[in-house]
């Protein structure tokens, strides 16, 4: 029985099994490849000594830490308490500052945003940042920590015992990176920009 398109009896040309052969060994080689660059994100795990960028921002040398789950003031963002004029962005840092010490922290990653900035979960000396700076009320919930949030807000504490305008709001009017909840497919684009090092 003969099936439709099917040639009977005629070989592949040599020059086409070549060619064949070439492209599976290039494929190969491209997931090898791949395969040892995924590994090198795959590492979930950072420890280190760090120092703090802004509320919700770390540094460890080149390499930029971003608080997941939590949004603070920028460093020039302004906020009013007992109808004074203070500078809650610095204030947010200092408090993340006095969190960490000078002791290394130990975060785990949970993916890269759209800055090239690896998403973070971290602790210090047993305390996890991300929920301690929105339950002092230095940050707020960012798509998490509603819960501490909440306790901040019933509290006062920080930002809630005055008037602010939420981070992302002044970042509108005021310039800054556009965070949206750490998401989108500029996440995508980030992630190939480091896995190529482009």
């Amino acid at each position: 029985m003969r099936f439709p398109g099917r040639r009977s009896g005629k070989r592949r040309p040599r020059w086409r099994r070549i060619l064949d052969i070439c492209v599976a060994v290039l494929l190969f080689a491209g997931a090898a490849f791949f395969a040892a660059r995924m590994e090198e994100f795959a590492a979930t795990e950072i420890s280190g000594s760090v120092r703090v960028v802004d509320g919700d921002s770390l540094a460890m040398g080149a390499r930029r830490l971003r608080l997941k789950g939590i949004d603070a003031p920028e460093l020039k963002q302004r906020c009013l308490r007992d109808g004074l004029d203070y500078g809650c962005g610095l204030e947010s840092a200092a408090h993340l500052r006095s969190l960490v010490g000078s002791t290394p922290v130990d975060c785990k990653g949970e993916g890269i945003d759209r800055y090239g900035r690896d998403l973070v979960r971290c602790r210090s000396g047993g305390i996890d940042l991300n929920a301690a700076m929105v339950r002092s009320g230095h940050a707020v919930a960012f798509g998490d920590y509603v819960l501490a949030e909440a306790e901040a807000r019933s509290a006062r504490a920080g930002l809630w015992a005055g008037e602010f305008e939420q981070p992302k709001a002044w970042r509108a009017v005021h310039g800054g990176l556009d965070e949206d909840f750490h998401a989108g497919l500029s996440t995508l684009t980030a992630f190939l920009r480091r896995l190529f090092g482009v």
